[in-house]
């Protein structure tokens, strides 16, 4: 661990780039930071909690280009999903960068620059091996006879285009010595072990501008040129913070850097960032750590295979606090892990309710039945006994471990420290045995006991906060302290505290435990519904044959099907599936609202002629009314969803009736 005496923390994911919509890799990060920076700020630290979203590159304009809108509008349509999924998961980041920003374009430019003065910026021409997917050259020397990227694997290109050099190898022995004195700078140390062998290898100057992207900020005075997208992405850790104006936050926050990031990209921040740093004279950053990756139930995660696990899916279904737990005390931290929603129900009726649960609950019910709620004041603890001594020398343990756990980044070991002390608070309950105290007059005792339990669990609250930060404040209000979470300063992380006169009020189970044999059937429903193509309520799974209700002609004839001309499409802003299709029915024109984003421009979808079921009831999407439902035949070919418009020859007459 590096030597440190800091009195701040500034906690920075990797931000994360807008090709797709948020996974669990996105959540595990996020919510790593969330935890460290909760816990911080509870240390009284002055804390900053960044994250944010990486706007350019060629993957953009292409996406973009495939569906026929600017690359701006694929951001910010994208951008949105992710900061919905923050609010989902109680994430409380301090700001959230965008590198469209103006804010964050103005420091890039500035970056270049003073590079560029400082004569560590010059023009060459670059050849190589470049791979789109990670938008990133690699040397001769990293290329086997299949030619496929060595980080994704996917295919490379030839490349060669005129670029301006960063001279990264200028930096090599500067961040050797950097590293050498500063082991704790690179976490876990596998992969400080696997940065200080790349950098040892000998560092090539680094390409940072592009000729042959459009999508990116223009290089200062070479506008034909846009700047690198990692350099450009790396950047926004100082753009967030204002550097580098005098007086500027950055300036308060910097020093005290911290970023997590994936194992995939730590070589961008270990070795081509610090350099950037080192040459515009900024300190580097204090750790960089780097997280494994999630596999689902053995097997590597995939689109085609339909196991991507949805984070928004899995707090809707066990709430957030629940997946917020599984994800930090599942895996080591800082190893891969494989992510089981069965072990998600383990870890809820196990740990969560059992433990958690069941140690408030038996505990606020001996409160309310033996002192009628009013909990016994502090001064009884004067006559503890060794058991009730060992039980609050426990408390100060798991306080100093968990916070040396945490400065360590060990955000599963910290859990298990404080579940050991949750344990041995339902062991006191046992060894103790309050039920026969009450029954046999033992007052003192009992009220030894009864304080010596609630002194547990308002530990247990505020030390478990940072990590289900809504469940700690229901512990919070049961335990008579009100409803904002007060006191939980580093100060208050003691054994006795002076509150007294206070009344428990017992509410509602914190986390009701899960039957298994219920849980697995509608499991297998779910993944019935997910292989039939359709999400979660959406059990719309293929039928055949005599599995459909059979239906009089008359019933038939009820449905109005008539031939429409699409005449005009909108995107519905701040939805990810939705059109507003304006129809010519030939006797009216209307307008619908379709899910059918995924699969179509709006450009292929003007002119068709198409089915449409007239009669339906009007709905809202969105607070939008649709009047009427376009017919469509949706499937799954074992890669991707597919989906057909019922549609007619170009010269049928629209207004046309189907019978």
């Amino acid at each position: 661990m590096t030597d440190r005496k800091e009195t701040g923390f500034y906690i920075t994911t990797p931000i994360y780039y807008v090709n797709d919509v948020p996974h669990i890799g996105h959540a595990y990060t996020t919510i790593a930071c969330d935890v460290l920076s909760r816990w911080h700020r509870m240390k009284q630290e002055a804390t900053y909690f960044l994250t944010g979203t990486d706007e350019h590159g060629q993957k953009v304009q292409q996406a973009a280009a495939g569906r026929g809108i600017t690359p701006q509008e694929l951001c910010d349509e994208v951008v949105v999903n992710f900061r919905r999924l923050w609010e989902v998961l109680g994430i409380r980041n301090d700001d959230f960068i965008r590198t469209t920003e103006e804010r964050h374009t103005k420091v890039v430019r500035q970056i270049f620059r003073t590079l560029a003065e400082k004569d560590d910026i010059y023009k060459g021409t670059y050849e190589g091996w470049y791979c789109v997917p990670c938008e990133t050259y690699f040397p001769d020397a990293q290329i086997d006879e299949e030619r496929l990227c060595p980080d994704c694997r996917r295919e490379l290109v030839r490349m060669s285009e005129e670029s301006y050099f960063f001279r990264l190898s200028r930096y090599q022995d500067a961040l050797i010595e950097h590293y050498e004195k500063n082991p704790g700078a690179i976490m876990p140390k596998a992969r400080y072990n696997e940065v200080m062998s790349f950098i040892r290898g000998g560092l090539q100057d680094l390409s940072i501008s592009r000729t042959t992207l459009k999508w990116g900020i223009p290089v200062p005075g070479d506008e034909k040129h846009v700047v690198y997208v990692w350099l450009d992405a790396l950047a926004n850790y100082l753009s967030a913070l204002g550097y580098p104006e005098s007086g500027g936050i950055w300036e308060k926050y910097w020093p005290y850097a911290h970023h997590m990031v994936g194992k995939d990209i730590i070589r961008f921040h270990a070795v081509i960032w610090p350099a950037v740093l080192m040459a515009l004279g900024v300190k580097p950053p204090v750790r960089i750590f780097a997280h494994g990756w999630w596999t689902v139930e053995g097997d590597k995660m995939s689109k085609s295979k339909g196991n991507v696990v949805d984070p928004f899916e899995m707090a809707d279904l066990y709430g957030k606090d629940a997946f917020r737990y599984f994800v930090m005390r599942e895996v080591p931290f800082g190893s891969d892990g494989d992510f089981s929603e069965l072990g998600l129900v383990g870890r809820i009726n196990s740990d969560l309710a059992n433990d958690l649960g069941n140690l408030l609950n038996r505990t606020l019910q001996m409160i309310e039945k033996y002192r009628g709620g009013a909990l016994p004041d502090a001064s009884v603890l004067s006559c503890a006994n060794d058991v009730d001594r060992a039980l609050a020398s426990l408390a100060q343990r798991t306080v100093t471990d968990m916070d040396r756990q945490i400065d360590e980044f060990a955000l599963d070991s910290a859990l298990k420290t404080l579940w050991a002390f949750i344990g041995a608070g339902n062991k006191y309950i046992d060894e103790t045995q309050p039920w026969k105290l009450g029954r046999e007059g033992e007052g003192t005792r009992l009220d030894v006991v009864l304080r010596s339990l609630w002194e547990v669990l308002r530990l247990a609250a505020i030390l478990v906060y940072p990590y289900i930060p809504e469940t700690a404040g229901r512990i919070w209000r049961q335990l008579g302290l009100g409803d904002e979470m007060k006191g939980t300063e580093r100060a208050g992380w003691t054994w006795s505290t002076s509150a007294d006169g206070i009344v428990v009020e017992k509410g509602d189970v914190l986390f009701p435990r899960i039957d298994l044999a219920k849980w697995k059937e509608e499991k297998a429903s779910r993944d019935e519904a997910k292989r039939a193509g359709t999400k979660g309520e959406d059990k719309k799974a293929v039928k055949t044959g005599p599995t459909f209700e059979q239906i009089e002609i008359a019933d038939f004839r009820k449905l109005e099907i008539r031939v429409a001309a699409i005449e005009k499409v909108e995107i519905v802003e701040k939805a990810d599936k939705l059109f507003k299709i304006y129809l010519d029915l030939g006797y009216e024109k209307r307008m619908i609202v379709s899910s059918i984003r995924e699969f179509f421009t709006p450009e292929e979808l003007i002119g068709k002629k198409i089915l449409v079921l007239c009669n339906l009831k009007p709905a809202k999407f969105r607070g939008i009314e649709s009047n009427g439902m376009l017919l469509a035949a949706e499937a799954d070919d074992g890669k991707q969803e597919i989906l057909s418009l019922a549609t007619v020859d170009d010269d049928f007459p629209v207004g046309s009736l189907v019978s």
